[in-house]
C-alpha cells in the first residue's frame, strides 16, 4: 500500500518518472527534516539526514495536503515540489506503483539546470546553431511536449516487478 513505500522507493519512482538514472546524490525535504541515504563524511559538514530506507510515506507524509521537497542532483539543482494531491482507492489488478497522468518530457539528465535546459531547447529548435548536431548526437530527437504514461509504466513494472493487488492484500 502506498503508506508503506519507503521515501527510498519513492526516489526510485520519480527516477523512473523523470527518465533519470540516479547518477547524482538526492534529499527530501519535509517539514524541518532531511532524508537521504546517509553519507559518513556528512557528520564532518554537520548536515543530519535522515535514512530514507527506514522511512515509510505514511510516517512523514500523514495526510492530503502535505507538501514537501525533493532535491535531485545537488550540482543542476533539480528542486521539485510534491503535494499528496489524493489517495485513490487501489483496483484488483492494477499492477502498482502506476502512472495516471502527466504532461511535456522531463528534461535530460546532467543537461546543466534549468538554464542549461533552456539553453538546450534553444539549440535543438535551430537548425543553424553550432551546437545543434552536437546536441542532437548527444541525446537524438528531443520533443519537449511528448508524455508517455505508458512507457513511464513500463518502467515501474520492471523495476517494481508489476506488484498487483488483490483484494486480499488491500482490502478496501
Amino acid at each position: 500500500m502506498w503508506e508503506d513505500t519507503t521515501l527510498a522507493q519513492l526516489h526510485t519512482i520519480l527516477q523512473i518518472v523523470m527518465g533519470w538514472g540516479d547518477y547524482h546524490l538526492h534529499e527530501f525535504a519535509i517539514g524541518r527534516r532531511l532524508y537521504s541515504v546517509p553519507d559518513p563524511d556528512d557528520d564532518m559538514y554537520e548536515r543530519k539526514v535522515i535514512d530514507e530506507r527506514r522511512v515509510s510515506i505514511g510516517e512523514v507524509v500523514p495526510r492530503v495536503g502535505t507538501q514537501f521537497v525533493y532535491l535531485y542532483d545537488f550540482g543542476d539543482s533539480w528542486e521539485h515540489d510534491l503535494l499528496l494531491e489524493a489517495i485513490l482507492l487501489s483496483e484488483t489488478g492494477t499492477p502498482y506503483p502506476t502512472c495516471i497522468g502527466g504532461e511535456r518530457r522531463t528534461p535530460p539528465e546532467d543537461v546543466g539546470g534549468t538554464h542549461g535546459y533552456e539553453e538546450y531547447l534553444t539549440v535543438l529548435a535551430d537548425p543553424e546553431h553550432e551546437e545543434h548536431e552536437k546536441m542532437l548526437h548527444w541525446r537524438g530527437p528531443f520533443d519537449p511536449e511528448t508524455f508517455s504514461p505508458a512507457q513511464v509504466n513500463q518502467g515501474l513494472q520492471k523495476k517494481f516487478r508489476a506488484r498487483k493487488l488483490t483484494k486480499a492484500a488491500n482490502p478496501a
